[in-house]
């Protein structure tokens, strides 16, 4: 065998051998933050996996702000919600899907390097165990009512963060 064949032959094998990938979509994605001068921001969507295997949202990344990181608000009881860096990341299901939503799970950018203007559109790289990095453009869309959960508690540089609900 001459080396092109032994380098295509090779080629071959590990293209046959690599793991089939989830397909992966992303829907009804914003931005959003509370104002012109807040210092934090999220973003939300909901993400589809038509693939026959779960998946896992691991991290995401964003040059808006300092830090980029997916949390979750987790209900500590008495009527207080904890915000919490979420390391191990989202299991998007087989054949279902995983919402990011306010006053759920969300990616949260800490230390805004500009403000997220209404119409803006905010570049965010997720990163999944199987289908790798999906690069999502996410329109700022300050107006959009949902689950009118407000974003005004500061979040700074702590991954723990409490809310007090009346």
């Amino acid at each position: 065998m001459t080396f092109k064949t032994t380098l295509l032959a090779g080629l071959a094998a590990c293209a046959f051998a690599l793991p089939a990938f989830a397909d992966i979509t992303i829907e009804d994605a914003y931005a959003r933050s509370s104002g012109m001068m807040a210092k934090t921001g999220a973003a939300f969507f909901t993400i589809h996996n038509s693939g026959d295997e779960d998946d896992q949202l691991i991290d995401a990344t964003s040059d808006i702000a300092k830090v980029t990181e997916l949390h979750t608000h987790k209900d500590m009881g008495d009527g207080i919600m904890k915000m919490m860096h979420v390391p191990e990341g989202f299991t998007v299901p087989a054949h279902g899907m995983h919402a990011l939503a306010r006053g759920g799970d969300h990616v949260m950018f800490m230390g805004l390097l500009k403000p997220m203007n209404q119409g803006d559109i905010v570049t965010v790289t997720l990163t999944f165990e199987k289908a790798g990095d999906i690069t999502v453009e996410i329109p700022v869309d300050l107006e959009r009512k949902e689950m009118e959960m407000p974003m005004e508690h500061d979040h700074e540089h702590s991954h723990e963060h409490e809310h007090k609900h009346d």
